[in-house]
């Protein structure tokens, strides 16, 4: 798929990952295209699926979820349709930002994010312990977050 794309497109990409709230025009200069070819390009990445979304990236903290959990799941067994019924039932619970299928000892690691450490005791009793199938979880605190970025760079 990444045969189909060429500098141009590679650079809306690399613009729009910095900053989705770009306008056409402001993209069309910077890669020194005019407007309408620019938002053409802009469009067929957006069907082709290069473009999944636009989001605004919030500061979780000004909000008071002051605490990000990494927590790994092992589960007591891994048939398909065991990992089918824990991914369908996590993706539900709104702290969770991200389920990752993982190799290695764990079977999964889930991105958390809560008010503090008592919201997440609450979070894991009342919600990851009602599922059914986990062996173990582990739960790691992030202390401070060096980098966070969405974006990567792409170079064709």
């Amino acid at each position: 798929m990444i045969d189909k794309l060429d500098k141009l497109d590679t650079r809306i990409l690399n613009i729009l990952q910095k900053d989705s709230s770009l306008s056409t025009k402001d993209i069309a200069h910077q890669i020194g295209l005019s407007v309408s070819p620019t938002h053409e390009r802009i469009k067929r990445l957006k069907t082709e699926g290069y473009i999944e979304k636009y989001v605004a990236l919030i500061n979780r903290e000004k909000l008071g979820k002051h605490l990000l959990v990494l927590c790994t799941v092992t589960l007591k067994e891994q048939s398909i349709e065991t990992l089918k019924n824990f991914e369908e039932a996590v993706i539900r619970f709104k702290e969770v930002l991200e389920v990752l299928c993982i190799a290695g000892g764990q079977d999964y690691l889930l991105k958390i994010v809560v008010d503090d450490v008592d919201d997440y005791h609450t979070f894991v009793v009342t919600h990851l312990s009602s599922l059914s199938n986990i062996s173990t979880l582990s739960s790691s605190f992030v202390l401070k977050e060096i980098k966070r970025e969405t974006a990567f760079y792409l170079n064709i």
